[in-house]
Parts: C-alpha cells; structure tokens; sequence
C-alpha cells in the first residue's frame, strides 16, 4: 500500500521552499507516514527535524518550483499563449530582480492576472501530483 499525502499539504511545502528570503527553507516528506517536516537556516518551523531525515529511503525533500520548470519557463509559456505581442517584454523581466512583479503588473494591466492564477495554480497541482507519484506516495485531495 502507498503512503497517502494530502495535495494541499504538498502545496504549502512547495510554496515554503520555493519562498525567496534571507534564508534557505527545505521540506521533508516521511515516506512512511506522509507527514511533511519543515525547517529554515533562521530556526525550526514546528516541531523539530527527525535525527534521520537526510536518509532518502525514508524522507524525500520536497522540490522549488524552479526544479519542477514552474518558474520563468511557466511564465514565458503563459505569455506566448495569452499575450505573445508581449513575450519579448517578459522575457526581458528576468535580467533583473522584481521579475514577478512588474509580470504580475502588466498581467493586471491586460486583465490576465485571474487567469495566470488559474494556470500556475493548475500547473503546480500537476507537477507535484507527478512529482508525489514518482516518490511513491498516493497524492489524495480532500
């Protein structure tokens, strides 16, 4: 029998680690019971880390979104799809910090924003579905 791990939980991980800040943030998931372990360089997040969490046979760290190509690959995709005559703008977002931001802005401006919620929504409940899948859990939704 698989583990099971909610979908919703697998979400809250991969936007924890995905967080940009001062410190490095990582989440484990027990393969055995599906409990997801958070921490950050800055201090434990919840209880503390298992002695042996590095031990990949019975944890597995969850991915950024960047290692899942949820990042600036799903943005230029979106562009390329909902505003190609602004693909080249986009692209050029990502030479410099606030990428997001001034993505998001134009997106407001366009009247896309609902949309591009919808799709990364979408798109990161897939990758960590088959990302789960691939670790060998049983990915449940409530």
């Amino acid at each position: 029998m698989l583990t099971q791990v909610h979908l919703s939980e697998l979400l809250e991980a991969l936007d924890w680690v995905s967080a940009s800040g001062p410190f490095e943030s990582v989440a484990y998931v027990s393969r055995e019971s599906g409990r997801i372990y958070y921490h950050t360089d800055a201090n434990d997040f919840g209880e503390a880390l298992p002695d042996d969490v590095e031990d990949e046979n019975l944890y597995v760290s969850v991915p950024r979104k960047r290692d899942l190509g949820l990042g600036q690959r799903l943005v230029l995709d979106f562009i390329g799809a909902n505003a190609p005559d602004a693909y080249d703008q986009v692209r050029h977002f990502f030479h410099k910090r606030g990428a997001y931001a001034r993505y998001k802005d134009l997106l407001d401006r366009r009247g896309l924003l609902g949309a591009w919620f919808a799709h990364e929504q979408q798109a990161c409940e897939a990758a960590m579905r088959e990302w789960a899948e691939s670790e060998g859990f049983e990915v449940i939704t409530e």
